[in-house]
C-alpha cells in the first residue's frame, strides 16, 4: 500500500479524478521508488512505463544523431510521466532526474485496460494528453518569445542537465557573454538576472560557471517570472 505522500500526489494529479475503485487498485499495485539526481529513468524506445512524480524535478528530452539534446518537458510533483507512450507506444525521448526524486510506479497494464473499457478513464487520459500538448506548445513559445529571465532560467537548466556530474550536481559551464548570446540579450541584462537569481538562493556563480542550487525554484522562473 502506498504512503500518505504518494496518495496526496496522486490525488493532486489527473489520476485523482479517476473512479475510486481504480485509484485504490493503482495505489495497491504500484511501487514507490527514490532516485538520486542525475538518474536516467527512460531511454529512447524503451518499453512503456507510467510514473507519478511525488517530489523532485525531471526533464524529458530528445537527442540528435550528433548527441545534442533539447528539453521538451519538465515534470515535477503531481505530474504523471508516460501517458503518451501508453497510448502510442515507445517514444524517442529520455527522462533524467535533475534533483533527488520520489516516484510512484503506476501499473501500466491496469491503467491501459481501464481506459479501453471505461469511457470515464479514457476521457481523463485524453484530457491529460491535451494538457501535455498545450504545455509543450507553451515551452516552445517560452524558448522563442519568453522574457530574458525565462530564457536564462530555461537555458541554464538545459545546459546543466546535459553536463550533470556523477554526484547529481547541476553546473552550467558558461560565461555571462555566452549566456547572453544564447538567449538573444546583452551581458548587462543577463548579469542582472543572474544577480537576482543569486539573491533568491537559486544559483551560485563563479568564473564561467553557474551552480544551480534549487532546480525546482529555477524552473518556476521559466513559467511565471517577473518581466526582464
Amino acid at each position: 500500500m502506498a504512503d500518505g505522500d504518494v496518495a496526496t500526489a496522486l490525488a493532486g494529479s489527473f489520476l485523482g479524478g479517476l473512479p475510486g475503485e481504480l485509484i485504490e487498485r493503482l495505489l495497491a499495485t504500484g511501487d514507490r521508488i527514490d532516485y538520486p539526481a542525475g538518474s536516467t529513468l527512460y531511454r529512447e524506445r524503451s518499453s512503456p512505463r507510467a510514473l507519478l512524480v511525488v517530489r523532485g524535478l525531471l526533464r524529458v528530452y530528445m537527442s540528435s544523431p550528433e548527441g545534442r539534446q533539447v528539453t521538451v518537458r519538465y515534470a515535477r510533483g503531481r505530474d504523471v510521466l508516460g501517458i503518451a507512450v501508453l497510448v502510442a507506444g515507445p517514444a524517442d525521448v529520455g527522462v533524467q532526474t535533475l534533483s533527488e526524486c520520489t516516484l510512484f510506479r503506476i501499473d501500466a497494464g491496469l491503467l491501459t485496460t481501464a481506459a479501453r473499457t471505461d469511457s470515464r478513464v479514457a476521457w481523463a487520459v485524453a484530457e491529460e494528453l491535451s494538457r501535455r500538448l498545450y504545455e509543450n506548445l507553451q515551452q516552445t513559445a517560452i524558448n522563442t518569445f519568453g522574457t530574458v529571465r525565462q530564457r536564462v532560467a530555461s537555458h541554464l537548466l538545459d545546459l546543466a542537465s546535459t553536463q550533470q556530474g556523477p554526484r547529481g550536481e547541476l553546473v552550467a559551464r558558461v560565461s555571462q557573454q555566452d549566456l547572453a548570446d544564447s538567449v538573444g540579450s546583452v551581458r548587462e541584462v543577463v548579469a542582472r538576472v543572474l544577480r537576482e537569481f543569486r539573491l533568491a538562493g537559486l544559483v551560485a556563480t563563479s568564473a564561467d560557471k553557474v551552480h544551480i542550487l534549487d532546480a525546482t525554484g529555477l524552473h518556476d522562473q521559466t513559467w511565471n517570472p517577473d518581466d526582464a
